[in-house]
């Protein structure tokens, strides 16, 4: 069936119906990784936004019931060269395309993706359709300028979870899968779920962390009634300047008790230390984003998912910046020199990788040690 992907800026690009049928519309962006398509079908990151993939074909190994990072996928469509009808993996239990039907994804296959890739880089992301019922090009394109942006939008409210929950499920490995994190975990954390990824608290798991998971709106008081030794703030969707209900939260946290935050919890520490955000061009999407530590002076490849940045000119004196991405010298990473709190904007969970920077899960580990001693000593004095 034929398809259309339509953006507001008159380009478009006729194709074939991939999963449901329908029409859709979002910021139509574009991710560089070659492996990790359902990963990032159900990362919560992409609310709002139409995926386009660069690699042409996608599909390869199928869809299984473990490589999900949500209960569902949230994105609002997706975009392929080829899609692959018949996967081959062991663990593999339905295609691609059964996939994006069973969960009403529509999507579009068979267009160019490296010229749409190409202009997104020329032209920005922008507001776009894909539409299986209406393919006339001339209304699409009017239905995509009259689509909303995604700036200015509080898109966390529909992604963030509606009551606490915790988590005990470790890291994955081929011989076990999904185990049970440790017995011993000593570290009480509480996490804002901005929406959140599950590999991250798998991790936070694995490292010996006992995770409560609370809405976006929960109040300072909530969390620190849970006698937290650290607070997590997620990944998740769109423009962090509207959030004002999460950066007051977290600028009441600040010093109270040590903060680790990814992604849309970076940007919204940022702010809450006086920093300001903007939207990039068209993004940092993919799984080969070098970044510099200036701590340990090392050079890592990141997985990386967002359309905004911090803006450095914009930061205090007792903000450090601590990592920068070498494409293009963005902001990945603070700290506060005064209080426990630091942020990157790349992604150290990341599934099924790269993993170089696994080792900030250790830091957060290392900066709550570090606090209960602190407190320990005062009260002792």
């Amino acid at each position: 069936m034929k398809a259309v992907l339509a953006l507001a800026d008159g380009k478009y690009f006729t194709g074939t119906a991939l999963g449901a049928i329908g029409e859709v519309t979002g910021e139509v962006v574009f991710n560089t990784s070659m492996t990790g398509y359902q990963e990032i079908l159900t990362d919560p990151s992409y609310y709002g936004e139409i995926v386009t993939m660069t690699y042409p074909q996608i599909g390869n190994y199928g869809v299984n019931p473990e490589d999900i990072e949500s209960d569902r996928p949230f994105l609002s469509g997706f975009v392929v060269r080829e899609s692959c009808p018949f996967p081959s993996n062991f663990r593999s239990e339905m295609s691609l395309d059964q996939y994006l039907r069973k969960n009403n994804i529509v999507s579009i296959e068979g267009i160019d993706t490296r010229a749409l890739v190409r202009h997104i880089r020329t032209a920005g992301a922008q507001t776009g359709i894909i539409s299986s019922t209406d393919t006339d090009p001339e209304s699409l394109i009017r239905k995509a300028r009259q689509a909303p942006s995604i700036v200015g939008r509080d898109l966390v409210k529909d992604v963030t979870c509606r009551e606490p929950y915790g988590t005990d499920q470790g890291t994955w490995d081929l011989e076990n899968g999904y185990a049970e994190g440790p017995k011993d975990r000593p570290f009480n954390v509480v996490a804002y779920d901005f929406g959140i990824k599950k590999n991250i608290l798998r991790n936070l798991t694995s490292a010996g962390c006992q995770v409560t998971v609370v809405p976006a709106g929960t109040t300072p008081d909530k969390v620190l009634a849970l006698n937290p030794d650290g607070v997590f703030l997620s990944n998740g969707p769109g423009d962090p300047e509207p959030l004002t209900y999460a950066q007051e939260s977290i600028r009441q946290l600040l010093g109270q008790v040590p903060i680790f935050g990814i992604c849309l919890g970076h940007q919204l520490l940022s702010i809450a230390l006086g920093g300001k955000t903007y939207k990039l061009k068209f993004g940092h999407r993919g799984g080969n984003q070098p970044v510099l530590d200036y701590q340990r002076q090392q050079v890592e490849i990141t997985s990386q998912n967002h359309g905004f940045a911090v803006d450095e000119s914009t930061l205090n004196d007792q903000v450090q910046i601590t990592h920068v991405n070498l494409n293009d010298q963005t902001v990945e990473g603070i700290r506060h020199l005064a209080m426990p709190a630091f942020s990157v904007q790349y992604h150290p969970e990341a599934s099924p990788g790269p993993h170089d920077a696994r080792y900030l899960f250790k830091r957060f580990i290392d900066m709550m040690e570090q606090h209960k001693h602190r407190q320990q000593v005062n009260k002792e004095l």
